[in-house]
Parts: structure tokens; C-alpha cells; sequence
């Protein structure tokens, strides 16, 4: 690879003349590439450039203006500011776009993502399947022109709902009292298609072993009613003998396109509704949405709040992980013990969310501009007791219990390996990154907040496999605690907003991208603004569901058994996974 060129000297209109032009359009940013030199652009981009880390790929529906157009984020894992091209294609079947998967294999998950909700063919793409919606789905739900059985409106608040609150449940219209539209001529009674042959296709291109016996691999399916795949998650997988050869996750059982429901909400209504994405982070989801729908806004929120706000985000991280820490042990067989111990810290640091939100779990408690409220009396001081008293022993304590057993080291070190090279590779984010050896964090790569103010390490592992993912978080909790003890000490006095509350904001016209380094990794939100009281496009870059794509390659040659442990490791959240 040659010498990557720094950002400023960053002149792609001169590399790619006649192929690659800024985005001039008012409000936005990046570049417009022609669908012919996408593939010539971005393999530039990664070996020439540098910019070897894809982070996002979605896709937006300019159904006035006859476009489809798919974005893209990519950055350097040594850090720095990312590059967002994008390339528009009329929006006339079949609309196609080679596929990056090729050069950027962290590009499959999304570019189905892509497929299934817009209907955009990824030409090249290894495995162009549904992933959210059943094969027989009629339709591409994401589309501006696609409407459910009982659709109502574009946009909230539906006048059925207000003022008067007089509605009729429209879905009782529907033949099938549900939310279901079935393809033409379909007939539910007679149907002899079997949705499930093409992921069954799919798991049987594999790589043979030519040396041993040749034998019989079945296919089995865990889940998706299975506790140890987290919920509503299924992985098929083919087996020869115990050795996984392939596997292949299934998705979208829990699905209720929660972008597309987003895009008919005001951006006040959205708030509550990224505390159901990864309901265990709600506070991190609330901030890389806050950011974004700020950035559009140009507006700054207070000291005051962006302290608050880091507070609150690392509290989140802590939680997560220690729910992480529990559950994981309980993957690799010690039921429930270490999870109890973990769950006991937790909920203190839900006590402090109840107090300062109204709510443990959906706390719905960033504003565009600061936090609804300040901290109640007495919260402050229950913080520093906790995070200068309490928690630099308790995790000290449960680290001690736990990285040393014998069992969780034989089922952890050496299993579901992932090399720093493949984590890059499949856009692998957060600890589960990290564990890799790759030190890569949003907080420091390129700081958003005030977290360019504190003082706090990025922690590694090197080694990607089960034993150093679970250690990640324990450093990470230590860098956490080390981040509020600092936020307690610098935390000024003054407002907690920028802004007068109220319940309709008006959005500039333009795009915004808003990431934040979640306890799972980047989260992202992609906003576009028409200037209407609705966001134009609404994409939540999930790091649950994108880590998912190197579940199926790390998972090629372990045993059967110990699939549960390395899913364990990723820490996945299905309300995030599916959205």
C-alpha cells in the first residue's frame, strides 16, 4: 500500500477527473462519484488514500427527483475526519450498483440492508439476499412510494390522532387484520414457495476440505426462541461432524423498520425512539442522535449539559458492559451467579438514571441543545460515592472472581479468533475491535462533545479471541470511571439548555452524520432535512447489526459448542440488530 495522503492535500476531483465532483448541493457534503468508477474510486480510496475502514453504507429515496442514491462513510483507523461519497443512479427496476464487498467485505450485511428495504441490486454481491423481510415480501418498505395495508399519512401527528383523538384502527380494513401486503396472485392456502431455499443455498458454498473422509454435513438451525442466541436471533449453520464450515446469521424477527417510522415522526418524536434500539444504551443512543439533528441545526449545547451528557454516556457504557460481563458467563456455562453480581452494580447506576430521567431503561433525556433536566438534589453526590468509593473496588473485585477461572480461560483464550487484519476488514467496531488489537475509538479518533478535555487511555487486546474480548471491557470500565470522576470535578455551573424547550423544531436543509463511540461500538445517525417538520431520511449506523458480519467467518472451524460463547462475545442487542 503506498503512503496514505493526508486529508488536506485531499483532491479526489483531480484524481478522477470527469467521474468524481463535490456535492454542491446546499447543505450537504462529500463527494458524487459516477456508478461507472465506483469500484476504480474506492479501491483509490483504501490504497491510495488510506481510508481502509468502512464504517457505513446506506441508501436514500429521491423519489420527486426520479434518484436513488447510496452513501458512504469510510475513515482510517489511525483516526482523523472520514470521507462521504455517494453515487445516484435513476430510480428505474432494476436499480444497480456494483457491490464493495470485494474491496470492503464489511459492506455485506449492509448492502442486503440496502437491498431489501430500497431495492437496490449490488452487482458482485456474494450473497444478495433479504435480511430484515421474508423472501416473499411485496415490495421495498423504505421506498417514499411503498405504503402498508393501513397506511395513513406521511407524516406525524396523524389528523385521525389529533386533536380530537376519533380514529379507527385502519389495519380492520385490511383483509388479513394485519400489517401485510402479499404479492399479486398470492394465495397463503395454495403457496408451495419456500422462503428458506435460498438460505439453505447459501450455506452450502463452503470451502471442501480435501484431506479426510468424506462425510455427510448437515445443516442445523439455533433459535430464533433461544435464550442462548440472545432472543429472537437464529444461526444456521452447516456442521461437519461438531466443526462449523459454515454459518450464516438470520435476522429480522424482531424487525419493525423503526428508520421508516422515524421518517414519519417529527425529530422531537424521534428521541424516545432511539431508546428502543439498543435498550440497554439509551442515554449513548440519545446522544449520536442529538448530534446530528444539532449539527443540521447549528446549535451548541451548554457546558453545563455536554458534561452532564459525557457523565451519562460513560455511566451507559459501564452498564452495558457489566451486563456483558454477566451474560457472557452465563454463555460459557456459569449460570448465574457472576451475573447477579454484575446486575447489583448496575442497578445503581440505574438509580442515578431513574433520578435524573424519570426512567431506568428508555430514558428519553437529551434535547437538540442540552438534557431535559438538571441533576436532582443529592445525585451529585451519589455519583462521586459510587465512582470514587464503590466502583474502583467492585470491579477490581468481580475482574479478580472471574479472569482467572480456569473454565472461562479454556473456553476463552484461542476461541473465536478475529485478527486485527479481518476486524478491519468487516468493519468490526467497539471493544469487539479492539480486542483485536486495533485502537480505534470515535472519543479519540475524531472527538465529538467534550471528550478532547479528559484524560483517558483506549485499551487493546491483542489477541481477538473470546478471553481478551470479555478483558476489553473491564479496561474499559476503569477508562470510564477515570472520564466521571473528571466530569464531576470539572462540572460547571450554569443552564442545561441552549435552547427554550419546545415541541417542534425546524431542520435546515441538508445532511448530517452524528457518531458517537457507543458501549458496542460507533453509532451513527445518518439525517437528511428538507426543511419539513420530518426528517427526509433517517439511518441509524447499528454496530450490533454490522458486527454480526464477521460472526459467520470467525465461526468457520470452531466446534458447535462454542458458538454461543463467541456470539456471547460480541454483545449484540436484537432491538438494534433488527431496529
Amino acid at each position: 500500500m503506498n503512503t496514505p495522503a493526508p486529508v488536506q492535500s485531499l483532491d479526489l476531483e483531480a484524481r478522477f477527473p470527469g467521474t468524481v465532483h463535490p456535492d454542491t448541493r446546499p447543505g450537504y457534503s462529500g463527494w458524487m462519484v459516477e456508478n461507472a468508477a465506483l469500484l476504480e474510486f474506492a479501491t483509490a480510496l483504501r490504497d491510495e488514500f488510506g481510508y481502509d475502514y468502512l464504517s457505513s453504507v446506506t441508501a436514500v429515496d429521491y423519489l420527486p427527483d426520479g434518484k436513488m442514491e447510496v452513501v458512504y462513510q469510510v475513515y482510517k483507523t489511525t483516526g482523523g475526519s472520514g470521507v462521504i461519497f455517494k453515487v445516484q443512479v435513476p430510480r428505474v427496476d432494476p436499480i444497480e450498483v456494483p457491490s464493495l464487498v470485494p474491496l470492503y467485505p464489511g459492506a455485506e450485511l449492509q448492502e442486503r440492508e440496502a437491498w431489501d428495504l430500497f431495492g437496490i441490486k449490488f452487482t458482485g454481491h456474494p450473497d444478495l439476499r433479504r435480511i430484515f423481510m421474508w423472501e416473499g415480501f411485496a415490495g421495498h418498505p423504505m421506498r417514499k412510494d411503498w405504503h402498508e395495508p393501513y397506511f395513513e399519512e406521511e407524516g406525524k401527528p396523524f389528523k385521525s390522532r389529533w386533536p380530537d383523538g376519533k380514529l379507527v384502527m385502519a389495519e380492520s380494513k385490511n383483509l388479513y387484520a394485519d400489517n401485510i401486503a402479499y404479492p399479486n396472485g398470492f394465495n397463503p392456502a395454495s403457496q408451495t414457495f419456500d422462503p428458506e431455499k435460498a438460505l439453505y443455498d447459501a450455506l452450502r458454498v463452503y470451502q471442501k476440505e480435501e484431506v479426510g473422509l468424506d462425510t455427510d454435513h448437515i445443516i442445523i438451525n439455533m433459535g430464533p426462541q433461544h435464550p442462548s442466541t440472545h432472543g429472537v436471533f437464529r444461526v444456521a449453520v452447516m456442521l461437519d461432524g461438531e466443526k462449523i464450515i459454515n454459518l450464516k446469521p438470520v435476522m429480522g424477527y424482531l424487525h419493525r423498520n423503526h428508520e421508516k417510522i422515524g421518517e414519519r415522526n417529527t425529530y422531537i418524536m424521534n428521541m424516545p425512539y432511539t431508546d428502543r434500539l439498543d435498550y440497554l444504551a439509551s442515554m449513548s443512543n440519545n446522544f449520536g442522535y442529538a448530534l446530528a439533528v444539532e449539527k443540521l441545526m447549528n446549535v451548541k449545547p451548554t457546558e453545563r449539559a455536554d458534561y452532564i451528557r459525557v457523565m451519562m454516556a460513560e455511566m451507559t457504557r459501564i452498564s452495558n458492559h457489566l451486563f456483558l460481563i454477566g451474560s457472557l458467563l452465563n454463555d460459557l456455562g456459569a449460570y448465574f451467579t457472576p451475573m447477579l453480581y454484575a446486575l447489583e452494580e448496575r442497578e445503581l447506576i440505574l438509580d442515578i438514571f431513574e433520578a435524573v430521567s424519570g426512567s431506568r431503561m428508555m430514558c428519553n433525556y437529551f434535547r437538540f441543545g442540552g438534557v431535559a433536566r438538571d441533576l436532582p438534589e443529592g445525585v451529585l453526590q451519589k455519583i462521586k460515592d459510587l465512582f470514587f468509593e464503590r466502583f474502583p473496588r467492585k470491579i477490581e473485585e468481580i475482574d479478580r472472581f472471574l479472569s482467572e477461572n480456569e473454565i472461562i480461560r479454556s473456553r476463552g483464550i484461542g476461541q473465536g479468533v478475529l485478527t486485527a487484519e479481518d476486524a478491519i476488514k468487516y468493519s468490526a467496531a467497539g471493544p469487539f475491535l479492539r480486542a483485536s488489537g486495533i485502537p480505534y475509538d470515535v472519543r479519540r479518533a475524531e472527538p465529538y462533545s467534550i471528550y478532547d478535555r479528559f484524560e483517558f487511555d483506549v485499551v487493546v487486546r491483542s489477541n481477538g479471541d473470546i478471553y481478551d474480548r470479555l478483558m476489553v471491557r473491564f479496561d474499559e470500565i476503569r477508562q470510564s470511571i477515570r472520564i466521571i470522576q473528571q466530569a464531576v470535578k470539572g462540572l460547571p455551573e450554569g443552564p442545561i439548555m441552549a435552547l427554550k424547550p419546545m415541541y417542534q423544531v425546524r431542520v435546515p436543509p441538508g445532511e448530517a452524520y452524528g457518531r458517537v463511540e457507543g458501549p458496542k461500538g460507533e453509532l451513527g445517525f445518518y439525517v437528511i432535512s428538507n426543511g419539513k417538520p420530518n426528517p427526509w431520511r433517517y439511518h441509524v449506523r447499528a454496530p450490533s447489526f454490522i458486527n454480526l458480519t464477521a460472526f459467520g467467518p470467525m465461526c468457520v472451524g470452531q466446534k458447535v459448542a462454542d458458538l454461543v460463547g463467541v456470539l456471547g462475545s460480541i454483545d449484540i442487542v436484537l432491538g438494534e440488530v433488527d431496529r
